[in-house]
């Protein structure tokens, strides 16, 4: 195994992500903010949190496939979120849940950061995720 999620005691728990990650590769692999589009460039979930979400993530499992890699290679995800409030978090989670088995991510996620933001670079995305990976 080239990556190892774990959260020790004594950390918060419960979370919806690992608070650990040990990569043991030589290889690594980052995947650039993935949004809700298809790769012709047609928005996904106009907004709608949860779908951009799942897309996102689907987006950033073909670039880790890419790469020769999968969500069982990443080391750390971080979402960036605009007008990001804690009441969000639902919705945000709902997309993560719905999308897990299909792109193989397992739950709880790799330490993953999400980070709240005025606005992304287009006004209709409300989500972007990038991806560090690292293969054997």
């Amino acid at each position: 195994m080239t990556v190892q999620h774990f959260t020790p005691k004594g950390m918060l728990q419960p979370t919806p992500y690992h608070h650990v990650a040990v990569g043991t590769g030589t290889t690594h692999v980052h995947v650039s903010g993935q949004i809700a589009r298809r790769a012709d460039g047609t928005p996904v979930a106009p907004g709608d949190l949860a779908g951009q979400v799942a897309q996102a993530l689907r987006n950033t499992s073909v670039g880790l496939a890419g790469a020769g890699a999968s969500f069982a290679d990443v080391l750390r995800l971080t979402f960036y979120v605009t007008r990001w409030s804690p009441e969000r978090i639902g919705d945000f989670m709902t997309g993560v849940e719905g999308v897990a088995d299909e792109i193989g991510l397992r739950l709880p996620m790799p330490p993953a950061s999400l980070i709240g933001v005025d606005h992304l670079f287009e006004p209709d995305v409300l989500v972007e995720v990038e991806a560090t990976a690292i293969l054997g």
